[in-house]
């Protein structure tokens, strides 16, 4: 059997679901776990049976010494392009978690310096991956509901309206000077590239609910792609929704089409209405493991098989450039009130 030999970087909140996932994809052997926080390290290391931990100031050490086929970045976006450097500098292929950097000129940068090393770089972008945007895109390309018209998803996460709101989960949250797209939207922005196509022009109205934190965590971004069809993003994580799991499907979903519509409630059942017709369910496979609907385990999955089949990874770098494009435009708009023009 082709196998890979991997290192991952960061030990923080959303890396367990990282770990676990590698842990079930036998042709990957996670060689070792670097983090700034030796204590965090060593609790993952023996966690996930990852044999050999390191801190940043190793990190350089490591990576010569074990030689790995990839490294896996978990780290906060700041610390993205000295990661990728140290990665490229050696030949070694990187999976890099999305915000890519904080700004869009480090992210230009950070796909470039993979570009010019010949490094393979796949952008952590999970929520394509999750299972009734699969089956959505799926009935898309099959003609089920025909043209796409428009797609609209309402999110309400209610973990942001407390005063002590991400404290225990994701405090660095609390100080983020652009939050809800840049942190949050840009799962859907890309996500709505994902279903729709190129996005032509966009237009935000953002909000901030929560006095004790420094960005906005509520608004609505309306698109138009190039096909005519719109999506519509209506999102806040300061009101609550009615399920159990706000963080399962991360809210509803319709899309409309020239023969009908596709809905997802919050407990990821998917339905199809045919125009004139009562509706039925579309039956697919969908769980609560890892996270939102496995999405995690499915991208890692996709990058393995595409490194060892050699096939082309669907967020790379350079494509990923368009969604971060997409958020800068959001913020732009929001500024001027007014619509933006996307580049071609």
């Amino acid at each position: 059997m082709k196998s890979l030999r991997g290192i991952c970087i960061g030990a923080g909140y959303f890396s367990r679901y990282q770990y676990e996932a590698w842990t079930r994809i036998p042709e990957v052997e996670i060689l070792a776990v670097c983090n700034r926080n030796q204590k965090k390290a060593l609790e993952v290391a023996e966690t996930y049976g990852i044999p050999r931990t390191a801190t940043w100031e190793g990190l350089q050490t490591l990576l010569d010494e074990l030689r790995p086929d990839f490294i896996d970045i978990i780290t906060p976006p700041e610390t993205h392009l000295d990661v990728v450097r140290l990665a490229a500098a050696r030949g070694i292929h990187v999976i890099c978690q999305k915000p890519l950097a904080p700004t869009l000129e480090e992210s230009l940068q950070i796909v470039g310096v993979a570009r010019d090393a010949g490094i393979r770089f796949l952008v952590h972008e999970n929520w394509r991956w999750q299972p009734w945007y699969r089956e959505i895109k799926r009935q898309l390309d099959e003609g089920t509901f025909g043209e796409l018209f428009s797609i609209s998803v309402r999110m309400r996460m209610g973990d942001g309206w407390q005063p002590d709101a991400y404290l225990a989960r994701q405090p660095f949250f609390r100080t983020y000077p652009r939050l809800l797209v840049y942190e949050t939207a840009v799962h859907f922005l890309d996500t709505f590239r994902f279903l729709g196509g190129e996005i032509e022009s966009i237009y935000s109205q953002l909000r901030k609910r929560n006095p004790d934190i420094a960005g906005e965590d509520a608004g609505i971004i309306t698109a138009t792609f190039e096909s005519g069809a719109t999506a519509l993003l209506d999102a806040s994580r300061y009101n609550e929704s009615d399920a159990a799991d706000a963080r399962y499907t991360f809210g509803t979903v319709r899309v409309d089409g020239s023969k009908g519509h596709i809905e997802l409630d919050l407990e990821g059942r998917l339905t199809f209405k045919p125009l004139g017709q009562p509706p039925r369910a579309i039956k697919y496979e969908h769980n609560r493991k890892g996270f939102a609907g496995d999405c995690v385990y499915s991208l890692q999955r996709h990058f393995t098989d595409c490194m060892l089949n050699d096939k082309p990874f669907e967020t790379t770098g350079e494509d990923y450039l368009k969604t971060i494009a997409l958020v800068e435009a959001c913020y732009e708009s929001n500024a001027t009130g007014q619509v933006l023009k996307l580049r071609a």
